[in-house]
């Protein structure tokens, strides 16, 4: 069996990298097909997959919407997430690659969560299933076949996370969301439109080239140095509700630098009208 610790080459992994996982011992695939106000995640999924991966529903299993507070996407309750997880065979001894279609910006939910739970070899798959399949791999159909279940119990607290009050202490704040979002000029979703005064544009989509891959890591490691996201300050990372902010944590992860989560963000900020909004640049 391959060892958890020394199996993935870092937080993100190639189409080679991961083949060669694949072809060498076990890896558990977790395909995160979701986008903002789309439903056929699943669909997608039957009609192509990677072979043996289990499609992973955001809003049942990576989010709690049963949770009275905490933005659009609450993180979910620690005891029903490590139960999905299991049933999906994630193994605290055995690598998981999550991937989607959209540049890993949905997958990098999945791929936090578990490494905040405390699974130590997680990545996500650069490209996602479109790369998958341009580079020849072999693709699945239908519903994924019956797993055995895991072994993963999770215990939260590996990866950190900020609460609202901790944006305004003087840490270097990073808004994942489009820049028009951040600059107030938009919002589709939320009821009220800008920013956290004093944060950063720093869009999750900008992370990626046209094929939706990463930009080459010294391009960004130039990106979040100019944000002074990788000097000695602490930083925080929001979005609209938590799930693309994961990616700006997954690259500044790359890059050597741990990021704080705000897990609520720009949707939990608004719920309070004396929480200070700043719009423009």
């Amino acid at each position: 069996m391959l060892s958890a610790a020394s199996s993935l080459p870092g937080p993100v992994v190639s189409v080679a990298d991961l083949a060669a996982l694949v072809a060498a011992g076990p890896v558990t695939l977790l395909d995160v097909r979701w986008a903002l106000g789309a439903t056929d995640g699943r669909q997608q999924h039957e009609a192509g997959h990677l072979p043996g991966a289990s499609y992973v529903d955001m809003d049942e299993v990576l989010a709690d919407h049963t949770a009275l507070e905490g933005g659009r996407h609450p993180l979910p309750d620690r005891d029903l997430f490590g139960a999905f997880m299991r049933a999906l065979g994630v193994r605290a001894d055995v690598p998981v690659v999550c991937y989607d279609d959209v540049g890993g910006t949905s997958a990098a939910r999945a791929w936090w969560l578990l490494r905040h739970h405390g699974h130590e070899s997680v990545a996500v798959l650069d490209g996602g299933f479109s790369a998958w399949v341009a580079a020849g791999q072999p693709v699945e159909t239908g519903p994924a076949p019956e797993i055995e279940p895991g072994d993963f119990e999770p215990v939260p607290g590996a990866m950190p996370v900020v609460e609202p009050d901790d944006l305004l202490d003087g840490r270097v704040v990073l808004d994942a969301r489009p820049g028009e979002r951040f600059r107030g000029e938009v919002e589709p979703v939320d009821p009220v439109a800008g920013h956290v005064p004093g944060a950063r544009s720093a869009p999750a989509v900008e992370n990626l080239d046209g094929e939706k891959r990463l930009r080459p890591l010294e391009e960004l490691r130039e990106t979040y140095a100019a944000l002074g996201a990788l000097g000695d300050d602490e930083v925080a990372v929001y979005c609209g509700s938590g799930i693309t902010a994961a990616h700006d944590v997954l690259v500044l992860e790359a890059l050597g630098r741990t990021a704080a989560l705000y897990p609520g963000s720009w949707s939990h900020w608004v719920t309070d009208p004396d929480r200070p909004v700043e719009v423009g640049p």
